[in-house]
């Protein structure tokens, strides 16, 4: 049983016998390396090495977000909380495979607590809009958590708690983030080369980040 903040999301996913079908493997190559920081993409990483997929809206932005953040192993884009394995861009962008735009982040919690990478999620994009960011609507665009570990879901919890009444103050309504574990949302599936670190490889692309300019202060 997975979680979900707020009031529930618009009935418009997807039903899981209604999805496409999609393929038994990758329709592309996935790359090694991550551009920016020069890092496996889908590992091995150091021990210790801890992961968590994220949901911000359209993930060219988020990525560069996030990679920017000390601690960060390697991050990657791709799918994942739908039922279509192995799906392509243009499948998602349809709203038959039941994914959201995710961002995989690894990362030393050493160094990047679970709690501080969270707080830089809740601030780098609107939480509360259900299936869209901004002018990018669509179940792909929702807002997402999907925790691999009960550290990981109690920080999510803790950090939730804290920067809700944050938004209300700000007059921004009820957090609509989609939580459930990872093991529950299913895998994460690589998106195409050409997305990986897509704002490193085209510097003047176009992917605002829609913040809501609220402070999310970390838990006490």
């Amino acid at each position: 049983m997975g979680w979900l903040f707020g009031s529930a999301l618009r009935s418009t996913m997807v039903e899981p016998e209604r999805a496409l079908a999609g393929r038994d493997g990758y329709a592309f190559e996935v790359p090694a390396t991550h551009t920016v920081l020069g890092t496996p993409l889908q590992g091995p990483w150091p021990a210790g090495t801890a992961t968590l997929s994220l949901g911000l809206g359209c993930f060219w932005g988020a990525e560069r977000e996030l990679w920017q953040i000390p601690g960060v192993v390697t991050t990657a884009v791709g799918y994942q909380g739908g039922h279509t394995p192995f799906p392509t861009y243009e499948e998602v962008c349809t709203g038959m495979t039941g994914h959201t735009e995710a961002v995989l982040v690894a990362y030393d919690p050493a160094v990047l607590t679970h709690d501080e990478l969270l707080r830089r999620f809740w601030e780098a994009h609107d939480p509360t809009q259900g299936f869209r960011q901004g002018n990018d609507v669509g179940t792909q665009y929702r807002s997402a958590i999907y925790p691999t570990t009960p550290e990981q879901a109690e920080a999510v919890e803790r950090t939730r708690a804290t920067f809700a009444p944050r938004l209300a103050a700000a007059g921004y309504g009820a957090i609509t983030t989609e939580v459930r574990p990872a093991a529950e949302a299913g895998p994460f599936y690589y998106a195409e080369p050409y997305h990986q670190q897509y704002l490193d490889k085209n510097p003047h692309g176009y992917c605002p980040v829609h913040s809501t300019g609220v402070a999310c202060p970390l838990p006490s």
